[in-house]
């Protein structure tokens, strides 16, 4: 680990202002860049304290009955907030299927947006990867790529973002809230992250030394909670990060379905907003058909990128096992292992 200098700011304007020097980076609970820092992958020479700044750790009902999320807000916190569970239910489950219980003690929602992709040639300082030093190829392409992107992948980059939290944000119409040198501003959390195009380097539309202060989801998000789930397929049940995932939302008018919200995780370098699917269920009766139908739509651009070509299947599957779960109701607790595709699809749910 290199040598860093350390700064403790105590507004929003005195973070900016610090993270203006070339280097800089901003730490909240760090529990991706100090490891990042570890092992040699980030080289920040400026480390800017976030932990004591006023007003970003608070939970904020909004009059139009949606809610504004304190960007060092912890994860834990969030998805045991009794009135945001009830409202916000994907993605309370979404939270809690992430990490272990003692990284989402620690962990920040402003975090968790910016965390890096867990590509092991990204970590390993030995391989190629244009992400990590831009220009020098991606070893990945030739590598050990069974869990990669299948959607919005370039020959430069085919890495996958690895939030859970950020799949149901996506569906629902999240926004993120940025503060920096120009003033204040605010993104659609779907624009939020790039694709990787020519230049995986840049992650976010976020500017050298901008801040997410908070994250925002509108009400309307809220008219979903009735049948809203979040289903995350792991290579280890107790935590991992998504082999593939989706987050589903309806909203029913009698035996049709009048609205959907569809996402999903673990297939591209951002969460994949599946518009095509949620159009073509406007309109139909929830069931089996429709729901695979839907799945085909969510995938219809995917291609494999490497020894992958599983994921899209699988993806699909997973959509269609995330509608069922979501159309049969939204348990009135979490069940024990959350986000699991193994859930029931009663409404009810069977634990305690």
């Amino acid at each position: 680990m290199n040598r860093f200098d350390y700064v403790r700011p105590a507004t929003v304007p005195e973070a900016v202002a610090a993270a203006s020097a070339p280097g800089a980076a901003f730490l909240a609970a760090g529990t991706n860049l100090l490891d990042l820092m570890k092992g040699g992958v980030a080289r920040p020479s400026r480390l800017i304290d976030l932990g004591r700044l006023p007003g970003l750790d608070e939970i904020e009902s909004l009059p139009d009955g949606g809610v504004r999320i304190g960007a060092l807000v912890r994860n834990a916190d969030l998805a045991h907030h009794p009135e945001f569970a009830r409202r916000f239910p994907a993605v309370a489950e979404a939270l809690l299927s992430g990490a272990s219980p003692q990284l989402r003690n620690a962990a920040t929602v402003g975090g968790n947006l910016l965390q890096r992709t867990r590509c092991a040639y990204f970590y390993d300082t030995a391989s190629a990867c244009n992400k990590r030093a831009p220009g020098s190829g991606c070893d990945a392409r030739g590598g050990e790529n069974r869990l990669h992107a299948v959607l919005g992948w370039s020959e430069h980059c085919i890495a996958t973002h690895p939030s859970d939290f950020c799949v149901p944000l996506a569906a629902l119409d999240a926004a993120v809230e940025i503060e920096g040198a120009a003033g204040r501003r605010e993104v659609p959390l779907e624009a939020f992250h790039r694709l990787p195009g020519d230049a995986p380097e840049r992650e976010s539309v976020l500017a050298p030394g901008e801040l997410i202060t908070a994250v925002r989801l509108p009400g309307e998000a809220a008219e979903f909670a009735a049948h809203a789930r979040y289903v995350k397929l792991r290579e280890r049940t107790s935590y991992a990060f998504a082999v593939v995932s989706a987050a589903a939302a309806l909203r029913l008018d009698g035996e049709r379905i009048a609205e959907a919200r569809i996402a999903l995780g673990g297939v591209a370098l951002k969460p994949w907003r599946a518009r095509a699917a949620e159009a073509a269920l406007a309109g139909a009766r929830p069931g089996a058909d429709a729901f695979r139908r839907a799945a085909e739509a969510a995938l219809a651009d995917a291609k494999p990128s490497g020894d992958n070509g599983f994921k899209i299947e699988l993806a699909r599957r997973i959509v269609v096992r995330a509608l069922t779960l979501a159309a049969a109701g939204t348990p009135g607790r979490v069940p024990a292992l959350p986000a699991s595709p193994f859930a029931p699809t009663s409404g009810a749910a069977p634990h305690a």
